[in-house]
């Protein structure tokens, strides 16, 4: 584990062997292209008074968890999530769908797109290919196609424009095809602000050095809810660390008592994420918590999101969260890439 990296392109070429910085930094052209690609399924709208349900895993999932918070009052319906192998017990035929797998062949999701089916409820498939694809396609269902070469992990920007999207199409909230197009720009420039170009003290470097060597845990609320467990899976499978989440105000109510013997056992950290639109209560709790945390903590950070709109903000603190995590990922000199355990896990589930 170094602590004498420079975060220089050069230093993180050397350990990230698939350039998944790349595709990090590509963001906002994944957003442009996310847009062109669901504009050119030509979907037809829908009337669906049941509201959205996504269904999908890991990198798949998170768009829809995004998405929600990303509409917030703009929501008009309910947007809820299925990461499992069925669809919420509530589900009707007047639900929409969309079943979101990367690679085509989450056996969570086929599972969701065949209980669909057999419900009657309105289905949109998001993938590459594989079994869903095939599936759908047979059956005359919309497939969004999704490109390939990536990460699932790094095709955020595709879960996430897809599912609202999808969630405008259907009658759950409104179109924000300008707003998102307005954030692709507004992201290149947090690029030059916290990329591998920038100076070592940038807000993102600095964020992995202090994180590192730390167990961290990352806290949200309302906007920043579900991009606090983005922060915790990138953490998890680019830097390989264990990292938690939890959100305000209920940590408050427990995991604060935690902290009393946090530093008996190993050396853990603090992020809490923060925005201009949460609740003044919340953001006075942001302060007051680590306040009681500090003496027990390696490190307590509050890091705010840029931008003016939900999207942009949202967008923001997503950019960050990853190549903080890429940047980890280079001080522990750990390839961000690959992940052996989630594949040798498919491998052992598919043998059985």
């Amino acid at each position: 584990m170094s602590t004498t990296v420079d975060l220089t392109r050069g230093a993180i070429e050397s350990i990230d062997s698939a350039r998944h910085i790349d595709d990090i930094l590509g963001l906002g052209d994944h957003l442009r292209d996310a847009l062109w690609r669901v504009e050119s399924a030509n979907l037809e709208p829908y009337d669906t008074p049941g509201g959205l349900v996504v269904a999908g895993m890991g990198g798949s999932a998170i768009g829809g968890m995004l998405a929600r918070e990303a509409l917030g009052d703009r929501a008009s319906r309910p947007i809820m999530l299925a990461r499992d192998y069925a669809l919420p017990a509530w589900a009707t035929p007047d639900t929409m769908v969309l079943c979101a797998s990367y690679s085509g062949n989450t056996e969570e999701t086929l599972a969701v797109y065949e209980a669909a089916g057999a419900l009657g409820a309105q289905r949109i498939v998001a993938t590459t290919g594989g079994k869903l694809a095939d599936g759908a396609r047979a059956e005359g269902v919309p497939v969004i196609p999704l490109p390939g070469g990536f990460q699932p992990r790094a095709a955020v920007a595709y879960s996430l424009v897809v599912a609202l999207e999808v969630a405008g199409l259907c009658g759950a909230g409104e179109r924000l095809h300008a707003e998102i197009d307005v954030a692709a720009a507004h992201v290149e420039q947090m690029v030059e602000m916290w990329g591998p170009d920038a100076p070592g003290d940038s807000l993102a470097k600095e964020l992995a050095r202090g994180l590192n060597g730390t167990i961290p845990q990352i806290a949200g609320s309302g906007l920043t809810a579900p991009i606090a467990y983005r922060w915790k899976t990138q953490i998890n499978e680019n830097a390989k660390l264990p990292c938690f989440h939890h959100e305000l105000p209920e940590l408050d109510h427990n995991e604060i008592a935690g902290w009393q013997g946090a530093s008996q056992l190993g050396r853990f950290s603090a992020v809490f994420l923060d925005d201009s639109d949460l609740h003044p209560r919340i953001r006075q709790r942001i302060e007051l918590t680590r306040g009681l945390i500090e003496a027990e903590a390696a490190g307590t950070y509050r890091v705010e999101s840029v931008g003016q709109s939900r999207t942009e903000r949202l967008i923001s603190l997503v950019l960050l969260g990853d190549l903080v995590s890429l940047y980890l990922a280079v001080l522990r000199e750990v390839d961000p890439t690959p992940v052996p355990n989630l594949d040798r896990l498919k491998s052992a589930l598919a043998r059985g």
